[in-house]
């Protein structure tokens, strides 16, 4: 498992000291992958290790937030939070599924407190949720994938897009996957109707239009059995 991934050094943004984190190599190919983009593969699961937590502070996020400058404010902030408090995370090469929910929460928390962008917020919701469906718990997977649903909707009504590699026409179809998930058929045929009807839609951006079109196609044969 462990040449999937490799040991390195980072700075923690927020305490500023060297800290050890798991970076998986890039150009995996994933054996499946959900209609919603969860990433399947063999012998490992990539979302384990999607959440760097630096063993100094506590601070956890993704490799994104890890490397680039953070405005002031929020650097302010978290370090009111982080810098007067005893938050040890053990360190630790190979994760288990606990490790990793608590990394989520953890990265999910440190967002809350900055009031961070709701489709990023939705993003560790929706990839929390695919956790719970790889550990085959289909209640808290449906617990979290109604939380990322109001989170994407949010991001929709107060974000400008594109954002954290998401168009409007990738949440549309991402909010359609999670309905029809939920087992809400009306709801997930609307969101995909404003992919499919969109004019843009085709030529700036093909593929959430292509998903869409073969998830109504997929949709339609099923209701037609």
């Amino acid at each position: 498992m462990l040449e999937k991934n490799f040991l390195t050094t980072r700075t923690c943004p927020v305490c500023e000291e060297k800290t050890r984190v798991m970076k998986t190599r890039s150009r995996l190919k994933p054996s499946s992958v959900d209609d919603d983009g969860c990433a399947h593969f063999s012998d490992f699961n990539l979302y384990y290790y999607t959440i760097w937590i630096c063993e100094n502070c506590g601070f956890a996020a993704d490799e994104k937030t890890f490397m680039t400058r953070m405005p002031n404010r929020h650097l302010n902030i978290l370090r009111k939070v982080l810098l007067n408090r005893e938050i040890k995370i053990p360190f630790t090469e190979e994760r288990t599924i606990e490790y990793a929910l608590t990394s989520y929460r953890l990265a999910l928390r440190y967002l809350d407190i900055i009031s961070g962008k709701a489709s990023k917020r939705a993003k560790f919701t929706h990839q929390l949720a695919w956790l719970y469906r790889d550990d085959g718990d289909k209640e808290l997977e449906a617990t979290f994938l109604k939380k990322a649903e109001k989170l994407y909707k949010e991001a929709l009504e107060t974000e400008h897009f594109p954002t954290e590699n998401l168009t409007e026409c990738t949440v549309h179809y991402l909010l359609a996957t999670i309905h029809r998930r939920l087992n809400e058929p009306n709801e997930a045929v609307e969101y995909l109707s404003k992919v499919i009807h969109n004019p843009s839609a085709r030529n700036q951006d093909y593929r959430a239009y292509e998903q869409a079109q073969e998830l109504w196609e997929e949709m339609r044969a099923f209701h037609q059995e």
